[in-house]
């Protein structure tokens, strides 16, 4: 087994992220370091838990979720139930993941509508709609920096 001990500025370096994000996962229950004095060390369970918790949130699921997976690998030595939760979470958020995605298609084909009408509307007054276009932008204030 691997007992190497991390540092929060190690573990936070590592995975780009802040130490107040590691101390806000421990508040959570999602991590329990050990102490040595007032620092804090990590060990090779923490640091994977945290793999854990940056996998489930760039997936979208809520660290309730996650710590319930967590939790059910502590309790659960076959991970039967766990991999059971694990299935049922990622099928609710495949699940919210198509309804969003139906709501961004919908969203698409309006904006194109709109657009091929004021594309429309453009040209029937005599006007080239890109050339309409280009003049807006060239009135636009130039943005600080760009």
């Amino acid at each position: 087994m691997n007992d190497k001990l991390y540092s929060i500025t190690e573990l936070a370096e590592e995975f780009d992220i802040t130490p107040r994000a590691i101390r806000f996962y421990e508040t959570k229950g999602l991590l329990s370091p050990q102490r040595a004095g007032a620092t804090r060390v990590y060990n090779y369970r923490d640091r994977a838990r945290l793999v854990l918790v940056l996998r489930g949130k760039r997936l979208g699921f809520t660290l309730e979720d996650i710590k319930e997976y967590i939790d059910l690998y502590d309790a659960d030595r076959s991970h039967s139930e766990q991999l059971a939760h694990l299935m049922l979470v990622g099928r609710k958020r495949i699940s919210e993941l198509e309804q969003q995605l139906e709501d961004v298609q919908t969203t698409l084909v309006e904006l194109r509508k709109i657009e091929a009408e004021a594309h429309d509307a453009l040209q029937a007054r005599g006007l080239d709609p890109e050339e309409a276009v280009r003049d807006i932008v060239r009135k636009l204030p130039a943005k600080a920096g760009a």
